[in-house]
């Protein structure tokens, strides 16, 4: 058994910063802010050794700049295709790196399709455990936003993490696990691991507790977007082709209709 600890520290209105730590040393992934980040460590009496940026977008890098300030020797990695304002160590799928301190092998898969520089990290543990920290790639029973045109990224980007064991935990970002639960019943309402999902992830909620982080085997079940080629969601979407980026591009458009 390993000896790391893995702790979401809530951040604006859904955001989660996650949190690596065996004690002494601690990785945090996408940290839009700092001051809950700076918090946990202080109460954990924690070094922060390793940050791990998964893409560009402001909640998941603006507490960046003040963490180095107070912690000057950490490390940061990030995407290769963007710039940021930082020091950073430039990633992406060719390569691997491992922070020292926690002794864990990441590897890094390049996710475009929410934005063109998006990556995940994934790691698998000495004991047998696997994890994702897939920023907005996937979410719990559903994906991040995709902009005109990355459709077929986003797909591919899916479809490398429905290839990963099933037993993988999956890391998000975001709880937005019960309005991803309630539109996915609108294109499978008979699916009962879904029915059953909704009744557990609302309970988790009425405890004020996160619904993440969430696991392959359940979202190959549950997650519309991982389900393109299953009979019962091409026939909800009175679908005329089979194409599995099309259906995915067709779920995807009709969650952007379902938020508004």
């Amino acid at each position: 058994m390993h000896d790391l600890q893995i702790i979401p520290i809530p951040a604006f209105e859904d955001n989660y910063i996650w949190l690596i730590h065996n004690n002494k040393q601690a990785i945090v992934v996408d940290p839009g802010d700092a001051e809950p980040v700076l918090a946990t460590l202080a109460k954990l009496k924690l070094t922060l050794d390793t940050i791990l940026i998964t893409h560009h977008h402001h909640d998941h890098i603006d507490g960046v700049p003040e963490l180095l300030k107070l912690h000057p020797k950490t490390r940061v990695y990030a995407p290769t295709l963007e710039n940021y304002p930082f020091r950073h160590i430039p990633v992406s799928e060719t390569t691997q790196h491992q922070p020292t301190a926690l002794n864990i092998n990441f590897s890094v898969l390049d996710c475009a399709g929410h934005t063109r520089d998006h990556i995940a990290y994934y790691a698998k543990l000495d004991d047998g455990t696997h994890w994702l920290f897939s920023g907005d790639v996937i979410f719990a029973a559903g994906c991040g936003f995709v902009p005109e045109g990355y459709y077929t990224q986003a797909y591919q980007a899916l479809q490398k993490i429905a290839a990963l064991p099933p037993q993988t935990q999956i890391f998000c970002t975001h709880e937005y696990t019960l309005s991803n639960i309630q539109f996915a019943l609108t294109i499978e309402p008979n699916n009962e691991k879904l029915q059953d999902r909704l009744i557990a992830s609302q309970q988790t909620r009425s405890l004020a507790q996160p619904t993440l982080p969430t696991n392959l085997k359940l979202e190959l079940e549950t997650n519309p977007y991982l389900r393109c080629n299953n009979h019962q969601v091409i026939s909800a979407l009175h679908a005329e082709t089979s194409d599995e980026v099309s259906i995915f591009t067709e779920i995807r458009k009709l969650k952007n209709k379902y938020n508004s």
